[in-house]
């Protein structure tokens, strides 16, 4: 099988629209035919019903202290966006790489396959990994368990170089997050008895003043040293859409909303998400005692953990040398290396591409970032050989 260049690997990537409500399995089995068939030993952990798979692939030597280089799968939806050109084509015009997925983050993906398969066929004295998750874009869900199935059949990694779009800065810090999904129960009354009923609108409103309040306890406190780093310097909670009613004169027997939370990593996030969950308890009983069918519930949909500062960490100070980066940065967004961190692993974020182009219609990749991308590669591997 030749071997491709980065860029012919990015344009087999952006072809699979591998939306995260989709199977990612055909990008999957062709990128796992195309390493093995570069004698890459690959492997894969599939989630619960099959229908999606992450991508484990180890080149060169079988021994433990590799340097793991992580991406995800799957893109957002480009549904109800503007397109000047097929997004599932790579498309160049004007120094970009249009596509969706080129930024965030097939382009870093398509690097770091290149870098595993020069790896195996140059040789390399310390191995280097490919950790592809999915469902990174719904809450990094996929993640953990790739991580644990990694330490079951590949040796284990040192350092973990997670590519999400930072403009090849070195990032060592970003803010974890968490999240529920909020079902306030009512009961049904005209509203003219509104002391018979239980209004889920007008209950509900009772946590979303919660989270009000919070925010403000927060935003009062001083700042941590960690913390204090980001934009904005503290931990946020946020709800952003609310639904529920049936008429402006009758009680709502429903309302249904979702909490964000954001947190800086010297604040714990479950104390955060403790704080509210023991405020809908509260709420909880009061309407139960009430209307017996009254009451609220949660359900969280995500967790991802913050990626905190390592003091003299292996993974800040290999990205520094190869891109001769003298600072590091923070970022309030999400990605997988807190969950790396959790596993063991010192990581960064490190990556070609602006954050401000991921999930743009039109999105697209500076042909610039790319090649930076592509010299960090290059001096990887001489590194590893």
């Amino acid at each position: 099988m030749d071997v491709l260049t980065p860029r012919q690997i990015l344009d087999h990537l952006v072809s699979f629209p591998t939306v995260s409500r989709d199977s990612n399995l055909a990008l999957v089995d062709w990128l796992q035919g195309y390493l093995a068939g570069q004698g890459v030993k690959c492997f894969r952990h599939w989630n619960e019903d099959r229908q999606k798979a992450a991508l484990i692939a180890h080149a060169g030597p079988w021994v433990e202290g590799a340097v793991v280089l992580s991406g995800h799968s799957d893109v957002v939806p480009v549904d109800g966006q503007a397109w000047t050109s097929d997004p599932w084509v790579v498309e160049e015009r004007d120094g970009r790489l249009y596509g969706r997925g080129t930024c965030d983050m097939k382009g870093y993906v398509a690097l770091a396959v290149w870098a595993v398969v020069e790896a195996q066929r140059r040789g390399v004295a310390q191995p280097l990994q490919l950790a592809l998750s999915y469902d990174e874009e719904v809450g990094c869900t996929g993640a953990p368990p790739m991580i644990e199935t990694m330490q079951q059949v590949v040796p284990k990694g040192e350092v973990a170089l997670i590519g999400e779009p930072s403009r090849m800065k070195v990032i060592t810090g970003h803010k974890g997050g968490t999240g529920y999904a909020v079902h306030v129960k009512g009961y049904e009354v005209h509203s003219s008895l509104l002391p018979e009923g239980v209004s889920a609108i007008m209950e509900g409103a009772r946590l979303i003043s919660w989270v009000n309040d919070r925010n403000d306890e927060i935003q009062a406190r001083s700042r941590g040293a960690v913390g204090g780093r980001f934009h904005p310097p503290f931990t946020t909670l946020h709800i952003g859409r609310i639904q529920g009613g049936t008429a402006d004169n009758i009680t709502a027997a429903d309302c249904r909303f979702a909490v964000e939370m954001r947190c800086v990593p010297d604040d714990d996030i479950e104390a955060h998400a403790g704080a509210f969950r023991g405020a809908a308890e509260v709420l909880d009983r009061a309407l139960k005692a009430r209307r017996p069918e009254a009451g609220v519930t949660l359900e969280r949909f995500f967790n991802v953990s913050p990626l905190r500062p390592e003091v003299d960490g292996a993974a800040e100070a290999l990205a520094r040398s190869l891109t001769g980066e003298n600072e590091t940065g923070v970022v309030s967004y999400g990605t997988e290396a807190g969950q790396f961190q959790d596993a063991g692993y010192s990581a960064v974020v490190v990556g070609p591409g602006d954050i401000a182009q991921a999930h743009q219609p039109d999105e697209y990749l500076e042909v610039s970032e790319f090649l930076a991308g592509q010299r960090f590669m290059e001096r990887l591997l001489e590194r590893l050989g």
